[in-house]
């Protein structure tokens, strides 16, 4: 098996049909969601979203449905963005793509779609990191709205189903990694905890609304005792397991007569991790420019503890636009935009990582 550089060879050479209108049209598709998004000189002109209702019925994301549903999507979803950002194929400077990490057959089809439209039309290829890309949204801007963007040195706490991690950006090519997960991910102990109390998937966002109706003192469980900045959530996830699995044997109807508090109670307990430890980078580094990225920043408990917090310590906080929480291309092309500015393009040979470091 051929085995390929973790870095994709960068290309700094001129392309005839370069303007002074950057506009990029951006492809994610690195898990179950299949989105195209048109950017140009900064601004997110559209960005669409195509969702698989159909892994509900797992409980998870299933790769080969998703693969397949991302192949049935793409065209569509491209012809859409285009139209809703008013822009021709021909007005496109650069084609970005979700090189990874995520599941190899939905990068694939991603890949694969940028690769033949960039061909076609002779222009530039961008390949983008997805962890970078989420830390990346809150550059994100708008036009006929008031824009927010972050100052440098700017600290992030990205925190989704797969990765957990604190992030220094030192401008908008450089990052550091401060901490990540040693086991799991903030957003997979949401979805896993959820499972075991009976709910659907994603359990995350409901957990969050029956969070809301709940006594987050109810129950207590147990707190990891991580060295350092990283995270580990897979304690909780085993102290949560057995607390029901012990409650339940002595009253089988406990979960479903407790379930708002258990649901308060796990959420305040992810988010207190997840906090101090922000807190805890805040103070070390010295830096207040602090924003939350990833799909749990959507997560209502860790917007008012975060919010708490920059009240507390004189942070300047920012929180993405819900749409720019979840996965989606208008962060792969705002990523791919500042990239361009430094004509950072790859070659047609490049293939998606199921795996990349940050």
């Amino acid at each position: 098996m051929t085995e390929y550089p973790p870095q994709a060879k960068v290309l700094k050479k001129s392309y005839t049909n370069m303007t002074p209108e950057i506009t990029i049209l951006a492809i994610e598709s690195s898990c179950d969601d299949t989105s195209a998004a048109v950017i140009s000189n900064g601004y997110v002109l559209s960005n669409l979203i195509a969702n698989q209702a159909i892994h509900k019925t797992y409980g998870g994301v299933v790769p080969e449905l998703a693969s397949r549903a991302h192949q049935a999507n793409i065209v569509p979803v491209v012809h859409q963005a285009l139209t809703v950002a008013g822009k021709r194929v021909d007005e496109i400077s650069a084609v970005a793509f979700t090189r990874g990490p995520g599941l190899l057959g939905s990068l694939l089809v991603g890949t694969s779609f940028a690769k033949g439209f960039a061909l076609v039309r002779n222009i530039p290829l961008i390949e983008v990191n997805h962890l970078r890309a989420h830390v990346m949204s809150h550059f994100a801007m708008e036009h006929g709205r008031e824009n927010r963007v972050p100052g440098f040195p700017f600290l992030c706490l990205l925190v989704s189903g797969g990765h957990t991690q604190l992030i220094v950006m030192r401008d908008h090519s450089t990052m550091d990694l401060l901490g990540n997960t040693i086991d799991d991910a903030a957003g997979e102990a949401f979805d896993k905890c959820a499972k075991v109390m009976g709910l659907p998937y994603p359990g995350g966002p409901v957990i969050d609304r029956l969070a809301a109706e709940g006594n987050p003192d109810a129950f207590t469980f147990a707190k990891p005792r991580i060295q350092g900045l990283n995270f580990s959530f897979s304690g909780l996830k085993t102290s949560f397991l057995y607390f029901l699995r012990d409650r339940v044997a002595e009253d089988p109807d406990f979960i479903s007569e407790n379930l708002n508090d258990l649901a308060a109670s796990l959420q305040r307990t992810i988010i207190e991790i997840l906090i101090g430890k922000l807190v805890r980078a805040s103070k070390e580094t010295g830096i207040c420019e602090i924003g939350i990225a990833g799909g749990v920043s959507a997560n209502s408990g860790l917007r008012l503890a975060a919010g708490s917090e920059a009240q507390r310590w004189g942070w300047n906080l920012f929180l993405p636009e819900f749409r720019y929480t979840t996965d989606n291309a208008a962060m792969i092309g705002i990523t791919a935009y500042y990239k361009y500015l430094r004509q950072e393009f790859t070659d047609h040979s490049i293939t998606p990582l199921a795996r990349i470091d940050f």
